[in-house]
């Protein structure tokens, strides 16, 4: 049977958030995702948003979504569209995650291997700023987004733990700030690479994600009433199982390359 790949790339992820905060998208972004550009128009009577929350967790594919689907109930709860991507190659997490905040490929922002620069083409942040409006990243210490995307004029926070990382989240959250605020997640990925996708290790991980996210959905509609908000569930690829019983990624294959970014719209009370 033919592999069935994804329609939308990754790349149109980019310039669909700059729409949403009404900025001009990074400078080698590729055209906006017309669905998600569509929802944003739909969503709000501005017809935008002026906070844009996005939840990044790690290696959650798509084939996830459609063998676990009740699994990923509060993400639908809090969501109204599921959009199919493909994700670019390698399919590792510093080239998928350089592209969906560039909005651009791999040969274009400058990781084509599972390598941590800093990307030095415009990217969503360079953006954001450029527009007079703040952004901060929350993260991993030793993690992709931690790394390339330093040396920007904005707020980085990093820490050695989930709980830690989540905490900060739901601190900024509550401060109220940030115009856009990125929050990545890596545990699923961690525990998937040494028990294999679907250990009941893993799954719970991924439980853990869907968790975290409907507390941060909550906490945004109790804190940010004041706000347009776009609220994002986008990972950088998915994954597969591997000789003994272990996970892995970076193939140009389905399992690796499909994957389901959700979308929510919080409109101003």
């Amino acid at each position: 049977m033919e592999e069935l790949f994804n329609a939308y790339s990754l790349t149109g992820v980019a310039a669909a958030l700059a729409r949403a905060l009404s900025i001009d998208p990074p400078a080698q972004a590729e055209e906006a995702n017309p669905l998600l550009a569509r929802f944003i128009q739909d969503s709000f009577a501005s017809g935008r948003a002026d906070r844009v929350f996005m939840y990044n967790p790690d290696a959650v594919a798509m084939w996830l979504w459609q063998k676990y689907t009740p699994l990923f109930a509060d993400v639908a709860r809090h969501t109204r569209l599921a959009l199919p991507l493909r994700t670019v190659m390698p399919s590792v997490t510093p080239v998928c995650f350089g592209t969906m905040y560039t909005g651009a490929l791999p040969e274009v922002h400058g990781i084509r291997k599972y390598e941590k620069p800093v990307v030095r083409i415009d990217t969503l942040f360079d953006a954001v700023l450029r527009a007079g409006k703040k952004c901060a990243i929350v993260a991993d210490v030793k993690c992709s987004m931690a790394h390339i995307f330093l040396e920007r004029d904005m707020d980085y926070f990093t820490f050695e733990t989930i709980p830690e990382i989540n905490a900060k989240a739901m601190e900024l959250i509550d401060e109220d700030k940030y115009d856009l605020l990125c929050v990545y997640n890596g545990n699923y990925d961690s525990t998937m690479h040494k028990n294999g996708p679907e250990a009941e290790v893993s799954l719970e991980a991924l439980r853990d994600n869907v968790r975290s996210f409907d507390r941060f959905a909550e906490a945004i509609k109790a804190k940010w009433g004041m706000h347009d908000t776009l609220l994002g569930f986008a990972m950088d690829h998915g994954c597969h199982e591997i000789d003994g019983g272990c996970g892995s990624h970076g193939l140009d294959m389905p399992e690796d390359l499909n994957i389901l970014h959700c979308y929510g719209a919080i409109p101003k009370r």
